[in-house]
């Protein structure tokens, strides 16, 4: 499976600080000049850890850490300029992977649109095989791999997704570091976890999280599902305290979180 399958999509919002800096990266050069270097050139840094995969995620939030309200309405917390990000962190990506969840409620197509540049591989983790052959990613467009846990991998796949069958963890969802190294092997090394909250938190407890962005909006909701799910913990000091860094995205602020493949307490 080759790393960017998807055809070039419109440039969206011309931006030509984006475009150099496509082109940079295209003819193999560090692009360290471009203003945008100091956002984007550490998710391209190469693999440190052993299953070769560079690993960012991406999570939009209110002020009061929500994602969703209770009723799973998630559009838009955060503003236009961090959905052209987003689609900036998929041009970047090998491959951009979600959690059933989001599929379910918000049936995204994960591709780019918003900005220049190719479409990532698509991989939604459905560890129960729980979501419907109608969804969108697996409707055509870019390649589509479905994670589900072995003992239910079966031999048909929803549309034209693959089933990439991977055995459970300790908790019973699709291993984390199965997954990697499944995907590292069909050459899917830079890796953007978008959603949700859920899934995000299985990587950072798997160990498995280079970086962080949490795209933090002007906005209160007073309830809903909260941004990510951790091990509960006693004290403040067993909290991850992080290497961080700001930068203003329209009327949001993003924190780009150095998390080294540390885990929680």
């Amino acid at each position: 499976m080759r790393q960017a399958t998807g055809a070039a999509s419109p440039p969206g919002a011309a931006d030509p600080d984006w475009a150099a800096f496509l082109a940079a990266r295209a003819a193999g050069t560090v692009p360290a000049d471009s203003p945008l270097a100091p956002l984007y050139l550490p998710l391209l840094e190469a693999a440190t850890a052993a299953d070769g995969c560079r690993v960012f995620g991406h999570i939009a939030a209110s002020l009061d850490g929500r994602i969703a309200t209770t009723r799973g309405s998630s559009r838009w917390i955060s503003g236009e300029a961090d959905l052209v990000h987003t689609h900036r962190l998929r041009a970047l990506a090998d491959a951009v992977i979600v959690g059933a969840g989001t599929v379910l409620h918000d049936d995204p197509q994960l591709t780019v649109r918003r900005c220049a540049g190719r479409s990532p591989v698509r991989v939604v983790i459905d560890t129960e095989r729980r979501l419907p052959r109608g969804c969108a990613v697996f409707q055509g467009g870019p390649p589509t791999l479905l994670a589900c846990a072995s003992d239910l991998a079966g031999p048909d796949a929803p549309g034209t997704a693959q089933l990439l069958a991977l055995p459970r963890d300790g908790d019973g969802g699709v291993a984390i570091a199965a997954l990697l190294a499944a995907l590292s092997e069909r050459g899917l090394c830079r890796l953007l976890v978008e959603g949700g909250g859920r899934t995000i938190g299985r990587f950072l407890r798997a160990g498995c999280l280079d970086r962080l962005h949490v795209v933090v909006a002007p906005l209160l909701l007073g309830s809903g599902v909260p941004m990510l799910t951790l091990p509960e913990i006693a004290d403040i000091a067993e909290g991850m305290r992080l290497a961080v860094r700001h930068f203003p995205l329209g009327e949001d602020m993003l924190f780009d979180l150095a998390i080294g493949r540390r885990r929680p307490a």
